[in-house]
């Protein structure tokens, strides 16, 4: 069998139960495999068999429910005619100018002043606000009917029709004005919760300035292929992923990375869309576009975030598949006792399972909206909850916690009359054309001091001792102890004793000699990441006490480093053995987040509860991998990350909390009488506007470790 996957637009979605509904309605069609809705992204993900269903089908299958969808490469429809348009806030006006005259006329007659305002709102009137206000709710609920579902929106046509055959027209026309308020606030909440998403997309590039036959011409970066030749000038937004191949510039990473300090980039340097060029001019040889650039992909990774459901989401998915038998029971039952149709009608209306069904979403959302303008990519609500839960954090080496590029870390002279300079001076000229790791840490050095060297004669390598060359007539070793003994060269008590303390530090010594006698030694170490410290002890602040490094090092080096970080460690290990050591530790029921490069350590990365990657930014299997992807080589935001899916959690935990108890103290009001159907309906939206202001606390970044 072959399946096709299809992504389209769904609109006309407001809230959590409108996306349920068109779920469902997708799903039940025959052929359809798998049937995903995203309300913050609008978007619908179709895994169907194309034998037995069509795109079509799938289009017509929404629209007959009230919906709008369309492939996402089709263009959109043309807008609705003004007339339409006109005709909607028309009906809003007169609904609201009834609505007003009917509270005029409910709070006259409570202060004993019916007479004078008795006449304000004729019943033919209330009924005509009635009638034209609840068209797009009773079509909603009719279309649900014919489609065999029950939606939030047939209750309250239910609750509108029964109040206005019992004669209440007023009340039926206040019901209709707080019922559209509420969908209104609905819509609102959920616009707001798609700003994360709209400014991903605002950052898309629209223009480009493109080499085509020895000419500049602009173009719509849309437009643009891979090995297109664009030239971005200062002050432009670079238009498409690719590789400087001309021009020097500093160039504003803060969309993709989230640093604030420009990068600097030349020939040979990656560069992503949405970057802004700050200084010099370009020439970039573009090799992703559209989609496939790494904001492209962050953008469908934060439109698809919703879909990662946690957990807890599983209680709100069956509250909202219960939720409207069980208010539909609670409503007959409440008839058969009270005998009171009004109680009845309050019931009706004052529930509403969009809070729970919200609270999810948009906490979600919210946190991996801003996370990701800050270079975090958080793929979803489960990852969120399995970073809130994260008690044991493990540790690769070579490229997570150190910079993964060995450096100089210590020069020593035996004699005052030898610089550190006149030593690296010397190393270097030996290692010039060596390709060995310890030689490129000495060649970094001396560039980086600007030491001019002296040009090797007789060079040789010695295998697993270190290299001999003439230098400026004068015979130069450059190796180990073995090498030292092999040429007779004596290594003082007091040097030999600071090459001991350095090695205990996790360093390569390596001696420098000049015929048979020893100059100094230089030590060689990939070294820490400045931001580990007290990304460390932060972790540690979160109430993280498990910290372990897991490593291929030996055992000294591993050591070392855990001491200088106060973490345990294990060593030697392959990487199918740091696989065991998650399992054992999930197995004693830790909640592990594991750290790496994203591709060497993606089978640990892979078995932890979160797989957290380093440095993924234009790293395409690195950022597919990773359950949260760092796109910049910054440790602080390992604790951020858990930061986030703490607050994440927490509030999710108190919108669905606030959302149930909401649901059982409106309805039991109701039915004794103490909530009147108007107040019902008024209150109806309160728990859509608490649960969007709690999560859009979301959106900011925390000023604080909790």
């Amino acid at each position: 069998m072959t399946w096709n996957t299809c992504e389209l637009r769904i609109e006309g979605m407001d809230c959590a139960d409108c996306a349920l509904h068109v779920q469902e309605q997708i799903s039940s069609l025959p052929g359809v495999d798998q049937a995903k809705v995203l309300l913050a992204a609008e978007k619908g993900i179709v895994t169907f068999d194309p034998n037995l269903t069509s795109l079509d089908d799938i289009k017509a299958a929404v629209a007959a429910i009230g919906y709008r969808a369309r492939a996402m490469d089709e263009a959109q429809p043309a807008a609705a005619p003004t007339s339409a348009r006109l005709f909607s806030i028309i009906r809003l006006a007169f609904v609201g100018v009834i609505g007003l005259l009917a509270l005029l006329e409910i709070v006259a007659e409570r202060l004993g002043l019916l007479e004078p305002v008795v006449d304000l709102v004729p019943a033919p009137v209330a009924l005509a606000a009635v009638l034209i206000g609840g068209y797009p709710i009773f079509k909603s609920a009719l279309l649900g009917l014919r489609a065999r579902s029950i939606n939030v929106d047939l209750l309250m046509a239910i609750g509108i029709v029964a109040a206005a055959s019992i004669g209440e027209y007023v009340s039926a026309a206040l019901l209709v004005l707080f019922i559209l308020i509420a969908h209104f606030l609905e819509s609102f909440t959920t616009d707001k919760a798609r700003a994360a998403i709209r400014e991903l997309v605002a950052l898309t590039p629209k223009q480009a300035r493109v080499l085509r036959q020895g000419r500049e011409i602009e173009i719509r970066a849309e437009a643009l292929n891979p090995g297109d030749i664009v030239i971005v000038r200062p002050g432009e937004n670079i238009p498409a992923d690719g590789q400087v191949i001309d021009g020097h510039s500093s160039v504003n990473q803060a969309p993709i990375t989230g640093e604030s300090i420009p990068a600097e980039k030349g020939p040979g340097d990656e560069v992503f869309a949405a970057t802004l060029n700050e200084l010099g001019s370009l020439r970039v040889k573009v090799t992703r576009v559209g989609a496939n650039t790494t904001l492209g992909k962050i953008i469908r990774l934060v439109e698809e975030a919703e879909g990662a459901k946690a957990p807890v989401q599983r209680f709100a998915d069956r509250f909202t598949a219960y939720f409207l038998p069980v208010v539909i029971t609670a409503a007959v039952l409440t008839y058969l006792i009270s005998g009171n149709i009004v109680f009845t009608i309050a019931v009706l209306v004052v529930a509403c399972p969009c809070a729970v069904a919200l609270a999810t979403p948009l906490a979600v959302v919210a946190s991996v909206g801003s996370a990701a303008r800050r270079g975090l990519l958080i793929k979803g609500g489960l990852y969120l909850e399995a970073l809130a839960r994260v008690d044991t954090v493990l540790m690769d080496k070579t490229g997570t916690l150190t910079l993964g590029k060995p450096q100089v870390t210590d020069v020593v002279a035996t004699t005052d009359d030898r610089t550190a300079a006149d030593l690296l001076r010397l190393a270097g000229g030996l290692e010039r054309y060596s390709e060995h790791p310890l030689a490129g840490a000495i060649l970094s050095e001396t560039e980086r001091r600007r030491i001019s060297l002296p040009q090797p004669q007789e060079f040789v390598v010695v295998p697993g001792q270190g290299v001999t060359a003439h230098l400026e007539g004068q015979a130069i070793l450059l190796g180990n102890r073995k090498l030292m003994a092999a040429h007779g060269v004596s290594l003082p008590s007091t040097l030999e004793e600071r090459a001991i303390a350095l090695e205990h530090e996790g360093k390569t010594v390596v001696f420098l000699a000049q015929g048979d006698v020893v100059l100094g030694l230089l030590a060689v170490a990939d070294v820490i990441r400045p931001e580990v410290p007290a990304a460390i002890a932060a972790l540690k602040g979160l109430g993280i006490r498990h910290l372990l490094l897991l490593t291929g090092d030996n055992e000294r080096t591993a050591a070392a480093v855990a001491a200088q970080l106060g973490v345990d460690y294990q060593a030697d290990l392959l990487p199918q053995e740091k696989i065991a050591v998650v399992q054992q530790l999930q197995a004693a029921g830790r909640k592990v987040a594991m750290i790496g490069d994203g591709i060497n350590d993606a089978p640990a990365l892979t078995q932890a509860d979160v797989g957290i990657a380093m440095g993924v930014a234009g790293t395409d299997v690195a950022l597919e991998a990773a359950d949260v992807a760092l796109m910049r080589d910054d440790w602080s935001q390992i604790p951020e990350a858990i930061l986030v899916g703490r607050r994440a959690f927490r509030t999710i935990k108190q919108n669905i909390s606030f959302g149930v108890v909401f649901n059982i103290v409106g309805i039991s009001l109701a039915a004794v009488g103490i909530l009147a159907p108007v107040m019902a309906a008024a209150a109806e939206s309160l728990p859509d506007v608490a649960v969007f202001l709690n999560s859009s606390r979301l959106l900011r970044a925390p000023k604080h470790r909790q």
